[in-house]
């Protein structure tokens, strides 16, 4: 009997999974520990085994596509044996379903994408309405096409989101305007906008036009480049870089983002850091020049609870404790893990932990849970140079704290000789919405003198 494996949760928190490479193809003979794909969140990553032993049947997503926790991914049964029809299109429609090989066969044959596993009957343009996918559905709703009219590539000729992207890059396209009131446009008719695209006027005379008469060269032109524009590679945004892309569009279009500059003396910070390294004790001579920043950070907000806060629909939610996001640099992009109740830590406690935290993000082995609930991020380029920057708020939080480099800077002394002296900047970006600029100001005022006067800080 055919058994389905499901998208597993990695978390409380999590609501679905990203398929970013399957390991196995239809037709695939496989035990319980055979690793069928490979997955992750905006949190975390691991590979799905298959729990079950048989062959690969079908495979009900593909590369790309984003899957609902529990929902079925693969069905694995014996050789020959049916799918069942509820499933043989896969929750979005975009499936790939196939008679399974010899066990022979599939072991001399290449490996194949879950799209390529078994070519599907398709539908030519014209034939009539024909059924769509929900996820091509909603694609072609964006773009104001009639997806029903198209042709379908997926199981029994079913409209998928494949011919949908076919369909926009082959026409002519839509102008904003226009995209915007269509909702039968079929690509392939070029209208009367530039590079034939069509127009809102177009669309009101029931048919595109013809492209617009272009103006003939000039002759100061020069003659087309057969080389230009040279080499280049498309790399489509996917994993968590393209939730990464997302939730900052979403983070600029939804705050009033602003930035604060500040600089603090650096000399009892490099001080303090030298004395560690040397103390003898293990963890304390771990201590880095971060984590007495981020310690100070701390301390600060507890004193400034409107800058420790989330705001959503409207309601302004201030926390009693700090749970410090700390933005990671990671081999699969930029992930912000949280140390939950960072307030209540020693010295030796918040640089074990965040160093425990960091690690497990940059392994991939993080919980999703410990990726999600902070109440105010810090983000560290200092050690890359960086003298100032504008981080961007990690909603719904409020503010942000950007840490940069130490740097020399001129110096008057009271006898009225120059010198220099070491000094670590602050970018602070606050939503204007619920933090004015004065707040800002005092909170960057007193993190630098709690900075300054790291010893006394770090006691209390």
């Amino acid at each position: 009997m055919a058994q389905i494996v499901v998208m597993p949760a990695l978390g409380n928190t999590v609501e679905s999974c990203l398929i970013t490479s399957w390991l196995v193809k239809v037709g695939d003979v496989v035990d319980a520990s055979t690793l069928l794909c490979e997955i992750e969140t905006d949190k975390s990553a691991m590979e799905v085994p298959a729990g079950v032993a048989g062959t690969v049947l079908a495979l009900l997503a593909g590369e790309g596509d984003e899957v609902p926790v529990k929902e079925p991914i693969v069905v694995i049964g014996e050789p020959g044996e049916e799918v069942p029809s509820e499933l043989a299109a896969g929750p979005s429609g975009d499936a790939a379903v196939a008679e399974p090989e010899a066990p022979a066969a599939a072991a001399a044959a290449e490996p194949a994408s879950p799209a390529a596993a078994s070519p599907a009957p398709t539908r030519a343009a014209g034939d009539g309405p024909a059924a769509v996918s929900p996820r091509a559905r909603g694609l072609a709703a964006t773009q104001g096409i009639a997806a029903a009219q198209l042709a379908g590539s997926g199981p029994a000729g079913r409209v998928i989101a494949r011919d949908v992207e076919a369909a926009i890059a082959a026409g002519p396209g839509l102008t904003a305007g226009a995209r915007a009131e269509a909702s039968g446009f079929v690509p392939g008719t070029p209208g009367s906008g530039i590079g034939g695209r069509v127009t809102r006027a177009d669309l009101a005379a029931g048919t595109p036009g013809a492209p617009a008469a272009t103006a003939p060269e000039a002759a100061t032109v020069p003659a087309a480049s057969a080389d230009f524009p040279g080499a280049f590679t498309d790399a489509p945004l996917k994993g968590i870089r393209k939730l990464v892309a997302s939730r900052m569009m979403e983070s600029l279009a939804q705050s009033a983002q602003l930035t604060y500059t500040a600089t603090a003396p650096a000399a009892g910070l490099l001080a303090l850091r030298a004395r560690l390294k040397n103390c003898g004790d293990p963890e304390l001579s771990a201590v880095t020049i971060g984590d007495l920043v981020g310690y100070a950070t701390v301390k600060t907000l507890a004193r400034h609870r409107n800058a420790n806060a989330h705001l959503s629909d409207g309601v302004l939610r201030s926390f009693e404790h700090v749970h410090l996001g700390m933005a990671v640099d990671t081999p699969r992009g930029l992930l912000v893990p949280t140390l939950r109740f960072a307030d209540t830590l020693t010295l030796r406690e918040f640089s074990a932990q965040s160093k425990a935290l960091a690690n497990a993000a940059i392994a991939g082995s993080i919980s999703p849970d410990l990726l999600s609930g902070g109440t105010f991020t810090v983000s560290n380029l200092g050690a890359f140079g960086i003298e100032s920057f504008t981080p961007l708020l990690n909603l719904p939080q409020v503010a942000i704290l950007g840490v940069d480099a130490i740097f020399p800077r001129v110096t008057v002394n009271p006898d009225g000789s120059v010198g220099a002296e070491q000094r670590i900047g602050f970018s602070l970006t606050a939503d204007h919405q619920v933090i004015d600029g004065a707040d800002a100001a005092r909170y960057l005022k007193d993190l630098c003198a709690a900075v300054a006067a790291i010893d006394l800080t770090v006691l209390g």
